[in-house]
C-alpha cells in the first residue's frame, strides 16, 4: 500500500476527483469516469483492489457491486422517463388549486415529498417533487428550495427500508425494519427545519401562482400509468427484499421499473429523448459509487455517536452505500441513527445523494457546489438538530453484534 503521510494514495486520487466535480461542475461527468479509470489503473497495475490482486479479485469485486451500480443505473435513466409521463399528465399544473396558497403551498409540497419517500424510492420522491416545483413557480425555483425537495426525499426515506438505499441495505443484512423506523425522530425535526427555510427562501423569490389553464385537462391514462409504475416498482422492493437471504443477486427494482415502463409505453409514449437526461447524471453516479467502492477501507473507528455523526458529515461527499457495508461487517451500531445520518447527510452536496444527481438533471445550476452550500445553508443546521434531538430523546443504543447474513468481503491489503 502506498500511503504518503499515512494516507492510501487512492483516497489522494478520489479526493483530486471530488475536487475537481466541484471546481467544474460542467464537467463533472467527465472527471467523475476519468477519476474512475485512474483509480482502477492505479489499484490493478500498482497497489491492489479491496478484495486482492489479479482477474479474480477483480471478478469478486465486481460481484460484490454491480447490482447497486445496476440499479443506480436502472433507476436515475426510469425516473427521468417517468418524471415526463408525470409532467405529461398536466397534474403539476392543477397542484395550485390543491395546495395552501403561499408560503404553506411550499412547505406542503415538501411535505408530499417527505411522506412519499417514506413508500418510493427517494430518487422518486425528489424527481417528482422537481417537477412539481417547475409548475408551480413558473420554472423560477432556487437553488434553496431545489436543495429542500431532496432533503425532505432522504428524511423521509431515513425511517423507511423501502425508502433508501442504504436502509434497504440494512434490511437484507437482517437489519428490523422496526430497529430502523426511530430514524424518523431524527428526520421529523430535520425536515421541520428543512421545510421552514426552504420554503422562505422560495416564497421570496417566487411564490406559487395559479396555473390552472382551461387547455391543459388532466390526463388521466397518463396519472394511471405513473401511479402503475411507481406501485410496479415498491412491490418489486417489498417481495426482493422479504425473499432475500442477505444478498441482492439482481437489480430487481430497477428491472421492475423498466418492465412497467415499457409495458405502459404501449399506452401512452413517453418522450423517450428525456433519457440523454438521466444517463449522464447515472453514469456519474456509478462512478462515484463505482470508485467509492475501490477505496482500501478495511474499517471505521469504534461505533460511537460521534463515529455516526462524522458519517454523516463524510456522506455529502463520499457514498454512502460502502460506508453503510462496513458499519453492518463491523457491528455495534445503532442504526436507526446511522440510518438518519448516512441518509440525510446527503443532502448537504448536490452529489451527496442520488437524489441529489436526479434532480439537478432538472436544475443543473444546483450542481455548483459553492451555490449549493451558500444557498441551501440550513440544510446542515437541519442535519444536527435532527442527529441530537433524536441523541437526547433516545440515546445511544448500539445492538451487540453485526448484522445476521452480512459476509464480510476478504481484506487485500497486507
Amino acid at each position: 500500500m502506498i500511503a504518503p503521510f499515512g494516507v492510501p494514495f487512492e483516497f489522494m486520487l478520489f479526493a483530486l476527483m471530488l475536487l475537481g466535480v466541484a471546481l467544474r461542475h460542467q464537467r463533472a461527468l467527465m472527471i467523475s469516469v476519468i477519476g474512475l479509470l485512474v483509480i482502477f489503473a492505479f489499484e490493478t497495475f500498482v497497489t491492489a483492489y479491496p478484495t486482492g490482486r489479479g482477474a479474480g479479485a477483480l471478478m469478486e469485486h465486481i460481484g460484490h457491486e454491480w447490482v447497486i451500480i445496476t440499479n443506480l443505473l436502472l433507476l436515475l435513466v426510469g425516473f427521468e422517463v417517468l418524471s415526463n409521463q408525470f409532467e405529461r399528465s398536466n397534474i403539476s399544473d392543477h397542484l395550485p388549486n390543491i395546495l395552501p396558497d403561499g408560503f404553506a403551498g411550499s412547505v406542503a409540497l415538501l411535505g408530499v415529498i417527505f411522506v412519499l419517500a417514506a413508500f418510493l424510492d427517494n430518487i422518486a420522491a425528489a424527481v417528482l417533487g422537481g417537477v412539481m416545483a417547475r409548475h408551480l413557480y413558473k420554472g423560477r425555483v432556487t437553488v434553496a428550495f431545489v436543495a429542500a425537495l431532496v432533503a425532505a426525499s432522504n428524511a423521509g426515506g431515513a425511517g423507511s427500508v423501502i425508502g433508501d438505499t442504504t436502509t434497504t441495505i440494512m434490511w437484507l443484512k437482517g437489519v428490523s425494519a422496526l430497529t430502523v423506523m426511530p430514524a424518523y425522530l431524527a428526520a421529523v425535526p430535520a425536515f421541520l427545519v428543512v421545510a421552514l427555510f426552504g420554503a422562505r427562501a422560495q416564497h421570496r423569490h417566487q411564490p406559487i401562482l395559479d396555473n390552472d389553464q382551461p387547455g391543459h385537462p388532466l390526463e388521466w391514462r397518463r396519472i394511471w400509468i405513473v401511479a402503475f409504475i411507481l406501485a410496479a416498482a415498491v412491490t418489486a422492493n417489498v417481495i426482493a427484499t422479504s425473499l432475500s437471504q442477505g444478498e441482492e443477486i439482481a437489480p430487481w427494482l430497477g428491472l421492475a421499473l423498466w418492465a412497467a415502463i415499457l409495458l405502459t409505453s404501449l399506452f401512452a409514449r413517453p418522450d423517450w429523448s428525456v433519457m440523454r437526461h438521466g444517463a449522464k447524471g447515472a453514469v456519474f453516479l456509478a462512478a462515484l459509487v463505482a470508485s467509492a467502492s475501490l477505496m482500501p477501507l478495511k474499517g471505521l473507528p469504534d461505533p460511537s455517536w460521534q463515529t455516526v455523526f462524522g458519517l454523516g458529515l463524510l456522506s455529502s461527499v463520499f457514498d454512502n452505500i460502502p460506508l453503510t457495508a462496513l458499519a453492518l461487517r463491523q457491528g455495534g451500531y445503532d442504526w436507526a441513527l446511522l440510518s438518519f445520518a448516512v441518509g440525510f447527510g446527503g443532502s448537504m452536496v448536490w452529489f451527496g445523494s442520488s437524489a441529489g444527481v436526479a434532480i439537478t438533471n432538472l436544475y443543473p445550476e444546483g450542481r455548483s457546489v459553492a451555490r449549493w452550500i451558500r444557498e441551501a445553508w440550513f440544510v446542515p443546521v437541519a442535519y444536527v438538530v435532527g442527529f441530537f434531538v433524536m441523541l437526547m430523546l433516545l440515546g445511544w443504543n448500539p445492538t451487540a453484534e453485526s448484522a445476521s447474513g452480512w459476509v464480510a468481503p476478504p481484506s487485500a491489503h497486507p
